[in-house]
């Protein structure tokens, strides 16, 4: 069974600039750890704090595997400290959802 993971993002909504540069680095960062990266998503209209990103995974354990490596890459790495040190993402939950099917 296949999963997707949903992450919800609550940004600081004058750093949106700067999560958009964030994003745009794991475009490439994700599919080469072995996420199947369907999208990042910024606000457009509405409300302008929040994001999304969507990453599918062959199954959990692909999940898992993918995060380990991710820790060992050093542009992953590099990616996450950039967010830590500058503070445009106040929070960020993660959802694991499967696709329903007949």
């Amino acid at each position: 069974m296949s999963i997707t993971v949903f992450i919800r993002y609550q940004l600081d909504p004058f750093k949106r600039a700067q999560f958009e540069e964030y994003s745009k680095r794991w475009l490439t960062i994700i599919p080469k750890c072995g996420g199947d990266l369907i999208g990042y998503f910024m606000p457009h209209e509405g409300t302008n704090n929040i994001a999304f990103a969507l990453i599918s995974f062959e199954s959990l354990a692909a999940y898992e595997a993918y995060r380990t490596r991710l820790r060992q890459d050093a542009e992953g790495m590099a990616n996450f400290h950039s967010a830590e040190e500058n503070r445009f993402i106040l929070a960020e939950e993660r959802t694991f959802l499967r696709k329903v099917v007949l």
